[in-house]
């Protein structure tokens, strides 16, 4: 399937990710890893996907594209690695087809 294909078939999805106060950089370490796997896991498939921390260090955005399904799938893998240290809350985001245009 092309990016393109997959791109008119979904939405776009913003995950964002806040480190809960109890987290130790140890824990930080520990989960990379699996986060790593899962984000490249998207990009194997041909999906549109950008993740990086903000200048705090303690929040990061996953913006990808696909459909609720694909959506549901990434948000459980996600909270699955990540939710002893990390607070996660999934969102539509209507403006990522802006950005296309750009």
């Amino acid at each position: 399937m092309s990016q393109q294909t997959v791109t008119q078939n979904g939405k776009s999805w913003a995950v964002v990710s806040v480190l809960k106060e109890t987290t130790d950089d140890r824990q930080l370490e520990g989960i990379a890893p699996e986060v790593s796997k899962i984000i490249d896991e998207w990009h194997s498939k041909g999906k549109f996907i950008l993740s990086g921390p903000f200048d705090d260090n303690k929040t990061a955005l996953t913006i990808f594209h696909g459909s609720e399904d694909e959506v549901r799938k990434f948000y459980e893998q996600h909270k699955k690695a990540t939710s002893n240290i990390l607070d996660t809350y999934v969102y539509q985001w209507d403006a990522l087809p802006v950005l296309f245009l750009l």
